[in-house]
């Protein structure tokens, strides 16, 4: 006998990273909803390519949505009420992502989660995220909660020094990653994005990553 419940999507299922860290795989179940926010914020703030301290153009293009947007440029790295491209506040943070970051940060065990920005990044193929800690917030155990949205990519996981193991697992469209408290200042990155085409985004890979600044 078939079941009613069949053809239903298995639930999200939680991958422990270590302590104060989790993949919640699934998490994020309506895609089309949250790329049209993100074609929203892109028209009031585009996506663009920011410059490091160092001099370097950053492979993935970016923008923000929330009380403060996170900015880099030959002076170093900050959050800042106002976009530098537009002179105008960045775009409110959406309903929909601020319930997902909260409901993601809740599930890792971080009640009350209430992020002041949202790092929107858009990776095209070959676009790569160095490996680095988020050292910029005031709050130092507030966790950074990680979206992703499109192609399959490979999360690159390392420890609290540099040098230290890493270990890559792939990230799909709709997991989010989670980490806080001890492992709030572990090292991270993302490897190049390999080509491919996704049915709501295309050949491109979206994520969102929320952050607790102040």
């Amino acid at each position: 006998m078939t079941s009613l419940f069949d053809n239903e999507s298995p639930p999200p299922s939680r991958e422990p990273l270590e302590e104060g860290a989790l993949v919640l795989r699934g998490f994020a179940a309506d895609i089309p909803a949250l790329v049209a926010e993100i074609e929203r914020i892109a028209a009031a703030a585009p996506f663009r390519h920011m410059v490091t301290p160092g001099g370097h153009k950053m492979s993935v293009a970016m923008t923000n949505c929330g009380r403060v947007g996170w900015t880099s440029n030959s002076r170093g790295y900050s959050y800042e009420p106002v976009d530098p491209a537009t002179g105008r506040p960045w775009p409110a943070l959406p309903e929909c992502f601020l319930d997902l970051a909260r409901r993601a940060a809740a599930e890792t065990g971080f009640p009350g989660y209430d992020p002041d920005a949202c790092l929107v990044n858009r990776y095209a193929p070959g676009a790569k995220l160095g490996l680095h800690q988020d050292r910029d917030e005031r709050d130092p155990v507030a966790p950074i909660v990680s979206v992703s949205i499109g192609l399959t990519a490979t999360f690159i996981w390392g420890g609290t020094k540099r040098h230290l193991p890493v270990r890559r697992f792939p990230v799909e469209s709709g997991d989010v990653v989670v980490w806080g408290g001890p492992a709030r200042f572990v090292y991270h990155g993302v490897a190049p994005l390999k080509y491919g085409e996704h049915p709501v985004t295309g050949a491109l890979r979206y994520n969102l990553t929320f952050r607790k600044v102040f």
